[in-house]
């Protein structure tokens, strides 16, 4: 009944698109040369709705660790650079233009003169300045990207050559320094330069935050916060972007962010029509929004197989634990570090039959670490391990791995029979049944995998601490579509090299490569140069099966009917709203 009358507050606060208007606000005039849309012109007005699973923690950008957090910030904050994620290309922002010298470290941004912050004050160059060497380059403050953004431990020179130039000098080539460097949201040192100098920037932008005092250059204002209830925005009134016609953006009038009551909410938020747009529509969901969709009051789009894959992995851990005993046990790791085992567990799992059973055909066959939809970036070449029974025994037995009692067990050299200790996480009804098809198709092929579900935070107590496990399934996403995104699981001595983390020299030849390969595609702006590095650590990932690719779920979102300039795109977590300033609600 609680639930009831908070869902009939919000029905009544969210109502159709147009109730609404955002008080009167004078705003500056236009900059000289404001950004201009490329998308079709819109029609201004009307409250836009999205719906929650849970309140935001901060309006902070650099204390947006969660999602719902990170969803608002996009909208209140603006920076240098614009990354298309349709064309993975790199366009103006607050930065008009940028130029790289012959020695190819030193970077000069020309900024958009005229542009204002929410509160009026004029955006310049000491902004940019502030951003980075008060704020980001304070590991008190930037506990997240402080080392993203240093090299040998030497920190970018970023100066002020007048009002709106802005000159980056990098201690080393720096290759994702555009989509790195430039994605960074630039802070109003006028707001924030007294809380960061007092040590109070942490408390900067806090949810008790009075909403004119939350200053930024983006789309959107923070117009009023109701904790556990909804977040409103309205309209910056000094946004710096207009459509063709000349008319300033955005063309909704208010954002409002319902909040759900809980994970899994969101969906019924949508299909009661409470909010306008669903952007993780879960394979398991898809019928029912189709259902829904038939009466024309939203569509559903299909946008492919997204970043997302989940993936198999067995720990190759060769460090032992408090009490000096073995991670792994010895004669397992035997089994886990040779990739002729791997290859083979690669040859027994049954991909098709799990995209078309569990996922009824609303996922593919995954086996690279790369998804197939960053064509920029994705090996085309790389060999596949895919299924095939009879390949799968006959690389065990390369490896003294047979059935040798004809019990239907494998058992290896040393008489050891093949039996896993195989963990997933609950909450995820799709991977968990995926876990159960690996289960049945491993055993096929002589190998028994003990399959436990646990709760997430469990797991990654084991995966990432105690590393007090044997084999496990998961799903990996996100990051950004340049390779350099990717270090943290990919260089041998990162946390997320999810097999074997925080290597203090590479235990293999081959991720002594990878290691050569990443450093080397860093510290070269040759695309083709970066291109053919990343290409060779794709082919080696696929040949050694570190992580033994399974699925990759297709990407469902859904949104209401009368909303135009829509641009689907699979690798934001954004999916229909990564250019929210620029949709618009149609005329009927």
């Amino acid at each position: 009944m609680r639930r009831l009358a908070w869902l009939g507050f919000f029905l009544s606060l969210a109502g159709c698109g147009r109730q609404s208007s955002p008080s009167p606000s004078a705003s500056h005039s236009l900059p000289a040369s404001p950004l201009v849309a490329m998308s079709d012109p819109g029609e201004p007005g009307g409250r836009f709705v999205i719906g929650a699973a849970s309140a935001p923690k901060t309006f902070n950008p650099l204390l947006a660790f969660d999602a719902a957090s990170d969803s608002i910030v996009r909208l209140l904050f603006s920076s240098l650079v614009n990354l298309n994620c349709l064309t993975q290309q790199a366009a103006p922002g607050l930065a008009e233009s940028w130029t790289l010298a012959a020695d190819q470290k030193t970077w000069t941004f020309k900024l958009r003169k005229g542009v204002r912050w929410s509160d009026g004050q004029p955006f310049s160059a000491d902004d940019v300045v502030f951003t980075w060497n008060e704020i980001m380059y304070n590991p008190e403050f930037n506990r997240m990207t402080f080392d993203l953004f240093r090299i040998g431990g030497k920190s970018f020179g970023v100066t002020k050559l007048d009002d709106f130039t802005v000159s980056v000098v990098t201690p080393e080539i720096y290759a994702p320094f555009i989509e790195f460097f430039g994605a960074v949201p630039i802070l109003p040192q006028h707001a924030l330069q007294g809380p960061a100098r007092e040590k109070r920037f942490s408390r900067a932008y806090a949810l008790n935050t009075r909403p004119q005092n939350i200053i930024g250059c983006g789309p959107y204002r923070v117009k009023e916060f109701q904790p556990g209830k909804f977040t409103l925005l309205e309209r910056n009134p000094e946004y710096w972007v207009t459509d063709k016609k000349g008319r300033r953006l955005p063309y909704f009038d208010e954002v409002l962010f319902v909040i759900g009551g809980g994970p899994g909410t969101e969906p019924g938020l949508f299909l009661n029509g409470t909010s306008h747009v669903y952007e993780t529509v879960g394979p398991e969901n898809v019928e029912r929004f189709k259902e829904s969709a038939a009466n024309g009051r939203f569509q559903l789009i299909e946008l492919g197989a997204g970043a997302d894959r989940d993936f198999v992995w067995f720990n190759q851990n060769t460090g032992t634990n408090a009490a000096g005993s073995p991670l792994v046990n010895p004669a397992k790791l035997k089994w886990f570090r040779n990739k002729k085992f791997r290859q083979a567990v690669s040859c027994a799992i049954d991909r098709d039959r799990i995209a078309r059973a569990i996922y009824q055909g609303r996922a593919q066959p995954a086996y690279s670490f790369i998804s197939t939809e960053n064509q920029k970036w994705s090996n085309p070449n790389i060999p596949r391990y895919g299924f095939d029974p009879g390949r799968a025994r006959s690389l065990l037995a390369e490896i003294g791995i047979q059935d040798r009692d004809g019990d239907g067990v494998m058992k290896d050299a040393d008489g050891n029979r093949l039996e896993i200790l195989f963990y997933s996480n609950q909450g995820n009804p799709a991977r968990e049944k995926a876990g159960a098809a690996i289960q049945e198709d491993l055993k096929k092929a002589g190998i028994n995998l003990n399959f436990q579900i646990v709760d997430f935070r469990s797991l990654v107590e084991k995966i990432s601490r105690t590393f007090d496990y044997e084999c496990a399934l998961m799903g990996l996403g996100g990051g950004g579509v340049d390779p350099a995104s990717q270090i943290n699981a990919l260089k041998s001595s990162e946390e997320l090299h999810q097999w074997f983390p925080f290597q203090k020299t590479p235990s293999t030849d081959w991720e002594a490569r990878i290691d050569s390969l990443m450093d080397a595609q860093m510290r070269t702006l040759d695309f083709a140069q970066r291109k053919q590095a990343f290409d060779e650590v794709q082919a080696i990932l696929a040949e050694e099966l570190p992580m033994i690719y399974t699925i990759s779920p297709f990407s469902y979102a859904a949104i209401r009917s009368d909303i135009g300039n829509l641009r689907p795109c699979v690798l934001t977590p954004f999916k229909l709203t990564s250019n929210i300033e620029e949709l618009y609600f149609k005329k009927k």
